[in-house]
């Protein structure tokens, strides 16, 4: 599958965060070697009612218990929006290789935007591709947030 391929299944994901009223953000994980999805996730902040219900994290934490460890060698990641510092953090931990996001985020971006995190001197450097699908992963948060202001 092609990298639109899988931004695809994580927008699916995040408009099904949007329908739950969740900031919409979807991720997932892929082992490269076979190009199955291997973990998923969805933003569930607020129905959770934890800060650390992202996307990433929830992807990740699938992925480990799918592959049977916390090391998620030979696994990419793909999320609509880029990751912040916490899902950076836990993206460095997990060692997954390959980072692919859709929409730049101003405001927490920690691969690009704001900070380029991956680039300090931590034991794992995974690579990012960056604007993935932009204007799709970019409207979904648009729209969401235009229904929010309107309510």
């Amino acid at each position: 599958m092609t990298d639109e391929e899988y931004m695809s299944r994580a927008v699916e994901l995040a408009k099904k965060a949007a329908a739950l009223g969740e900031v919409p953000v979807g991720a997932v994980v892929v082992k490269k070697s076979t190009g199955e999805i291997v973990g998923e996730g969805y933003n569930l902040r607020e129905s959770g009612k934890s800060p650390l219900a992202h996307a990433e994290i929830i992807a990740i934490n699938e992925a480990s218990k799918t592959l049977g460890g916390w090391r998620l060698i030979d696994c990419e990641m793909f999320v609509t929006l880029e990751p912040c510092p916490m899902c950076c953090g836990a993206i460095i931990n997990s060692r997954i290789e390959r980072v692919v996001f859709g929409a730049y985020d101003k405001k927490a971006g920690s691969c690009e935007s704001v900070i380029e995190l991956f680039e300090l001197p931590y034991n794992h450097k995974p690579q990012i591709t960056g604007g993935v699908m932009q204007k799709e992963c970019a409207d979904i948060l648009s729209d969401f947030f235009k229904t929010l202001r309107s309510k």
